[in-house]
């Protein structure tokens, strides 16, 4: 039986994050003032202090979040907890090539403020949302989105668990897939508060400026496999991690498919590192007999280090 180290995406984050491990962690503190040097000023206050508003920004939630997760793994491994695979949803995946030990965690706060500045400028350029469809199988949002394609680009982004899938694109044709969505017996169809049509067609302008920043950073083999979002297989090719985090911005996060295929090759156990219990909630309609435990605070950390 195996250990899964998992990472959340955006929408983990809450004001207050990291605060407790900022101030009693110099691994953190480390890790934190490197993400203010290089993502960005201010992103430890939006952090501690928020507001809200600010936090959910793209371009300061996403490197929030991957120096969170980075931070307290960093413990983790100072302990002597060592995953056999590792996973990361949407921007979490960049956190799990830190763990495997695929990429440094510098290259990482340099390709995430990449990613989180083209996501945002991608939202901008072109107008589009994204809602979670709740209660209907895929086949059945495949479908609505074929209805709402009559609109515009929509498509499922991500297959979060079963009975949660999320779908993206242009305003009007999620609007338009939501009604259709609940029509064939959705429980219910929440349009979310986003800043662009993430995991679309939309998200294509971010692709070669990521894929830029992406050549200019080494990656080595990673020391345990990695689930990429885009394939749902576990890779252990170096290459081929780097050429899928240029594809995910415009593709679905096969979430479902990945931890399945974990379960499958072993995992009784994951740890979900960084903000919140968002992938130990969705494991829980996934597999219930998978255990997840999340780290998140210190306190959550105590537990490992008595």
């Amino acid at each position: 039986m195996s250990l899964a180290f998992i990472f959340p995406g955006q929408a983990a984050q809450y004001v207050g994050m990291a605060n407790d491990l900022y101030a009693t962690s110099p691994i953190v503190k480390e890790v934190f003032d490197l993400a203010e040097d290089i993502a960005g000023a201010g992103l430890k206050s939006a952090c501690f202090e928020g507001p809200e508003e600010t936090l959910k920004q793209t371009i300061v939630t996403q490197p929030a979040v991957f120096a969170h997760s980075v931070a307290t793994f960093l413990i983790l491994k100072d302990l002597g907890i060592h995953p056999n695979y590792v996973a990361g949803h949407s921007v979490g995946e960049l956190a799990a090539l830190v763990a495997a030990g695929a990429i440094s965690v510098e290259d990482g706060l340099r390709l995430v403020r990449v990613r989180a500045t083209e996501m945002h400028a991608a939202g901008q350029l072109q107008a589009g949302t994204m809602a979670a469809i709740l209660g209907l199988d895929s086949d059945g949002v495949s479908d609505s989105c074929k209805v709402g394609q009559e609109v515009g680009t929509v498509v499922p982004a991500n297959y979060n668990c079963p009975g949660q899938i999320v779908i993206s694109g242009e305003v009007d044709a999620v609007r338009r897939t939501m009604e259709i969505a609940q029509e064939k017996g959705a429980k219910r169809a929440i349009e979310l508060q986003v800043s662009g049509a993430f995991h679309s067609e939309l998200m294509r302008p971010a692709q070669e400026p990521l894929r830029i920043a992406l050549d200019a950073v080494s990656f080595s083999p990673p020391e345990v496999p990695v689930v990429p979002n885009v394939t749902a297989v576990p890779s252990s090719d170096p290459v081929e991690l780097k050429n899928l985090l240029v594809e995910q911005v415009v593709s679905p996060v096969k979430w479902t498919d990945g931890m399945t295929h974990l379960v499958e090759a072993g995992m009784n156990r994951a740890l979900e590192i960084g903000p919140g219990n968002t992938l130990k909630t969705l494991m829980r309609r996934i597999d219930r007999g998978v255990k997840v435990t999340t780290v998140d605070k210190l306190s959550d950390l105590e537990r490992f280090s008595n």
